[in-house]
């Protein structure tokens, strides 16, 4: 039975009832059982798991209330999460959800210094070694949800003492050399690594996350082999402090050239690294990165959880800068869940904060620079955007959004250095003329937007595109600014993969 994706234990004669939820997605997605149980089958064979071999009467059986075993209903979900472009579940699916391990999961972790430099070790040796586009392993997949918050909640919990910094990679009452080797790191060369973590920052925001991801990746393995040696404490919580900015940015990259998993997996890791060095700041800054995603994925309920965790993780810590971002994205995941009323609270109360930013004492840490008056037009109009949607194409959120995108647009256009930016931002104006019912100054964005997309290596910038000029097509496909442009996107942009 195994061979086939076969169902669990039942008992003999056991009446079935159909999987309603199932059935539903399924019709939905437009698959017929065939094409279904091959894809079902090529994902099978890319984790490894060449034991499955479905065909369509597979199919049926599911729809008709058979329980696959693993790793079938993690397909399944994989495989409808990217149909839908948001994360479906094994529950959305009506499958019986099974408990998995923390390796499973990717996401619950233990929160010990320990097991953080193995996992990141771990895992970034494997995106380098296998370099497969989206599969890392043979158990990487989203979490959304429950089983994402909750083991996100214990950021929040403090560190046993047992696992203190101070007793990091392993605590040991008589550590040999063997175990643990001193420390080869001078000051001089832990100043070149941050400094080479701010230039990586500074080419992923220039040239977007395709260029320089792998970079990253083997910067941050360098960066866990030193961590397996012994340090002052200082000097250890300044390479966790290291490590969770490369992680944080391998994430970003990874999300920024479309490979989800491992960019939440990326995230995770990171956060774990900020909590051994003690950084509070940086830990809500990479949940923003990581409600970001979730906004991305159609989870707004989810980022509004993981940004309230940052903000009550960092009130008392996070410069108005940083306070000023969470604030933007609190703004973007009420929008993106339909809560007009919260959503300009949290604008008001954005805009507010970033005033007081000028007046704060310390330098604000180099990961959140990029949080200028231009990215907080930019993350305040996409919130009345996403509001116009929401409320069913609102021209009055669309004008809201249209002034400050268009500021957003004249400030990056003078910013060499945030050119991704800049694309991302003509075409969210772009789309606010798509609903003020104006495309022909749309589709003069969108060009603008793909002679700047030549230049970044981002899948993301390159998908919003797409699906803006999708959307023009369809509303005003009979305009000719429009079918000009879908002959220049063909050129511009073909579809291939893109290598990371």
């Amino acid at each position: 039975m195994s061979g086939n994706g076969g169902s669990g234990t039942a008992a003999a004669g056991a009446e079935k009832r159909p999987n309603e939820l199932l059935v539903s997605w399924f019709v939905r997605s437009g698959w017929s059982k065939g094409e279904l149980a091959r894809q079902v089958n090529r994902r099978a064979r890319q984790l490894g798991a060449n034991h499955i071999s479905t065909d369509t009467s597979r199919v049926r059986r599911w729809l008709d209330g058979e329980n696959p075993r693993e790793p079938i209903p993690r397909i399944l979900s994989e495989l409808f999460s990217e149909r839908f472009g948001l994360v479906v579940s094994v529950e959305d699916l009506g499958l019986r959800a099974t408990r998995q391990s923390a390796s499973v999961t990717g996401v619950d972790l233990p929160w010990t210094g320990p097991q953080t430099v193995a996992l990141i070790s771990e895992f970034s040796r494997s995106d380098l070694m296998l370099a497969r586009r989206g599969f890392l392993g043979s158990s990487l997949a989203l979490s959304a949800g429950p089983a994402l918050i909750e083991p996100m909640q214990r950021w929040l919990v403090p560190t046993p003492q047992a696992a203190q910094i101070s007793q990091i990679p392993q605590p040991d009452p008589e550590p040999t050399p063997a175990s643990r080797r001193p420390g080869r790191l001078s000051g001089p060369e832990l100043d070149l690594l941050e400094s080479t973590t701010v230039m990586f920052r500074r080419w992923d925001a220039q040239c977007g996350g395709g260029l320089r991801r792998k970079a990253v990746v083997g910067q941050l393995h360098e960066v866990t082999d030193l961590l397996q040696e012994a340090h002052p404490e200082a000097t250890t919580r300044r390479l966790f402090k290291v490590a969770a900015e490369l992680a944080e940015l391998a994430g970003w990259m990874s999300y920024d050239v479309g490979l989800q998993p491992t960019a939440q997996k990326y995230f995770v890791l990171a956060l774990h690294a900020a909590k051994e060095a003690g950084d509070k700041p940086l830990g809500s800054y990479i949940l923003s990165s990581m409600s970001r995603q979730m906004i991305h994925v159609g989870r707004p309920d989810d980022a509004l959880e993981l940004i309230h965790l940052a903000q009550y993780g960092s009130r008392d810590c996070a410069s108005p800068r940083t306070q000023s971002m969470l604030y933007a994205m609190e703004a973007r995941a009420y929008a993106n869940m339909g809560q007009p009323g919260k959503c300009k609270r949290a604008v008001r109360m954005a805009e507010e904060t970033f005033t007081d930013a000028g007046e704060w004492d310390e330098p604000d840490p180099d990961w959140i620079r990029f949080f200028s008056e231009a990215e907080l037009y930019a993350e305040n109009s996409h919130s009345f955007r996403d509001l116009a949607y929401v409320a069913g194409r609102s021209p009055a959120y669309a004008s809201l959004a249209e002034p400050l995108m268009r500021r957003a647009v004249e400030l990056f256009a003078d910013d060499p250095e945030h050119q991704r930016s800049y694309a991302l931002n003509l075409v969210g104006l772009a789309t606010v003329h798509l609903l003020r019912r104006e495309p022909e100054q749309s589709t003069l964005l969108v060009e603008r937007a793909l002679r700047t997309a030549k230049n970044v290596r981002s899948e993301r910038v390159n998908t919003r595109i797409r699906k803006t000029v999708d959307a023009a097509v369809r509303d005003y496909g009979h305009v000719a600014e429009v079918v000009d442009l879908t002959e220049k996107l063909a050129i511009a942009l073909p579809e291939t993969a893109e290598a990371v």
